[in-house]
């Protein structure tokens, strides 16, 4: 009776992650405000500005679009895997790959979308190179190359592991062709 009033308490304390997911939705709030001043900038100075300024802000929106992108995926999967699933029937336009992405894919989803963001910051030095200073460009390089190794060393663990614990992919099944007669 202990044990199983512990285990509803403990299951139910899964709900005290839903809270963080509703303050990352207001954390795309200040992403979505931080977007609107880097447009409102970028569309202002559209005229004077130079192609690499061009680029830097096209860049910076791209950037605060991956990060949305990437709390977007936080937020779903960490919900679908870890509080309650999401009922896809009553959205008409639900994307696909709600609902699909299991705790390994949500890291690697996770690592990926970091390392995009980490390249677009590199390649915004690259761009103000006049700017930074050699020690902070290899830095930003060292740094971006270290989440590079980390995301192909996590994908390779959980290769190795899926492999190690589930057997060999499967082979595909060849088809079998009709019989003409």
């Amino acid at each position: 009776m202990i044990e199983k009033a512990l285990e509803k308490f403990l299951f139910g304390s899964r709900w005290l992650l839903a809270p963080f997911y509703v303050m990352l939705v207001i954390a795309m709030l200040g992403l979505l405000l931080k977007a609107g001043q880097e447009t409102a900038h970028f569309i202002t100075h559209a005229w004077t500005a130079t192609e690499s300024d061009i680029i830097l802000g096209v860049l910076a929106l791209v950037d605060l679009t991956l990060t949305g992108s990437l709390i977007i995926i936080v937020i779903f999967s960490g919900y679908e895997n870890f509080v309650s699933k999401i009922e896809a029937d009553d959205h008409k336009d639900w994307p696909e790959w709600m609902g699909k992405i299991d705790f390994t894919g949500l890291k690697l989803k996770l690592v990926s979308s970091i390392v995009a963001i980490s390249a677009i910051q590199v390649l915004k030095a690259f761009m103000s190179v006049k700017t930074i200073s050699d020690r902070d460009l290899t830095w930003l390089v060292g740094i971006h190359m270290m989440f590079v190794v980390s995301g192909l060393l996590m994908a390779l663990t959980d290769k190795w592991t899926s492999e190690s614990t589930y057997g060999k992919p499967a082979k595909p099944v060849p088809e079998k062709k009709a019989d003409p007669l």
